[in-house]
């Protein structure tokens, strides 16, 4: 689902109501006097001022407008600077130079970075803060085909090379009835470092290691098909063509026909909800700190064997220092990241770009490892 400018208005709408009615747990979670608690009203922004550069994740393009506009009708004196041409991997990087306040990513932090960022921050290094959570979708274009059916293997097949025409006898026989022309299939993925192909990559490897034997990772692995920049530069090639194929955050999809997918080996194809998206996650993650304050969620996808969950899961985070050499800076990004990841923040981007709600739990979490930035 697009951000517009009158889903602007609705998310503005929307977070002004759920702050009058709000209650527990919904506060920004900076540890200050703005932090909401059991007995406490919402979170009050009204004195933060300040500018927050940040930029990354496609993903996050959409809510992050929704969350722009939605926390700037509390926070007047805030100016919020998204740059999402730069994919997850260029806003880590750009992150990591401090050029930004915070980076959106599809991916937590690796091991070396998590390390590095204790030179970009100091020693308290970063933190990895759960904010959104959604799905990769397959999405084709073949003329006179508008449902499609595919498995882990069949998928896996497809990417690394091993299927090129579409009425390979793997994917006829996961769609009975349907015409499956010889067109060549042509195979459209991410040319930029991206979140988005590491989770995608990530329910490869491990769905189908033999066949996908490349590891997980940002950065696309093989030279099938054609590479674009960002989730809405595949959707557009895939869109564009005929036998086309590629992989997209759900938010990106717009009118691209998604195929349904194989929940393990339940014999249940599913098309992307975000009950499903909730439901994989509790299914399949479990958070694993690479520090103090850290909210690493490691996903193992082959626990994801119930019909009611959608298989490939996509959870993105925003990464920020937990000491900004301006106090006022990490106060107000600390705030704005607070207010994401809280119940307000989540429902906004529920509505506005279709995504899941984090579970209560992950919103607790990210609320006390915030108190920590300063």
């Amino acid at each position: 689902m697009k951000f517009k400018n009158a889903a602007a208005a609705g998310a503005l709408a929307l977070a002004t109501a759920l702050a009058l009615s709000a209650c527990s747990g919904a506060g920004g979670g900076t540890g200050d006097s703005t932090t909401a608690t059991k007995s406490s009203a919402p979170a009050d922004y009204s004195s933060l001022s300040g500018t927050i550069t940040a930029g990354g994740s496609s993903a996050q393009a959409n809510v992050q407008q929704a969350w722009t506009a939605a926390f700037q009708a509390q926070a007047g004196n805030v100016k919020i600077n998204y740059d999402k041409s730069q994919g997850s991997g260029g806003g880590v990087t750009n992150w990591l130079n401090g050029s930004y306040d915070f980076a959106g990513t599809d991916a937590a932090l690796k091991p070396d970075q998590f390390t590095q960022a204790k030179t970009t921050c100091g020693p308290d290094g970063g933190i990895d803060i759960p904010v959104y959570l959604s799905g990769v979708d397959i999405i084709f274009k073949l003329d006179g085909v508008s449902k499609l059916n595919l498995d882990s293997k069949t998928i896996a097949q497809i990417f690394a090379g091993q299927i090129t025409t579409w009425n390979d006898p793997a994917i006829t026989a996961l769609n009975k009835g349907v015409s499956l022309p010889s067109t060549p299939i042509s195979v459209v993925h991410r040319s930029d470092g991206s979140g988005t192909t590491n989770n995608f990559t990530t329910y490869l490897h491990q769905q189908q290691p033999s066949i996908w034997t490349w590891d997980a990772g940002t950065a696309w692995p093989n030279n099938v098909g054609s590479g674009q920049q960002g989730g809405s530069g595949v959707v557009n090639t895939v869109q564009a063509g005929n036998g086309t194929i590629g992989y997209a955050d759900q938010s990106d999809v717009g009118k691209a026909t998604t195929a349904a997918v194989e929940v393990g080996n339940t014999g249940k194809f599913v098309q992307y909800s975000a009950a499903g998206a909730t439901k994989s996650l509790a299914l399949s993650g479990l958070v694993s700190p690479q520090g103090p304050g850290d909210l690493t969620v490691a996903i193992d996808t082959t626990k994801i064997n119930d019909a009611s969950a959608y298989p490939i899961p996509l959870l993105s985070y925003d990464v920020l220092c937990k000491t900004f050499k301006d106090a006022n800076q990490g106060k107000v990004t600390a705030a704005y990241i607070g207010f994401v990841a809280s119940k307000i923040g989540q429902q906004v981007a529920a509505k506005n770009a279709g995504s899941a709600p984090l579970p209560d739990s992950l919103i607790q979490k990210a609320a006390e490892s915030l108190k920590s930035v300063k």
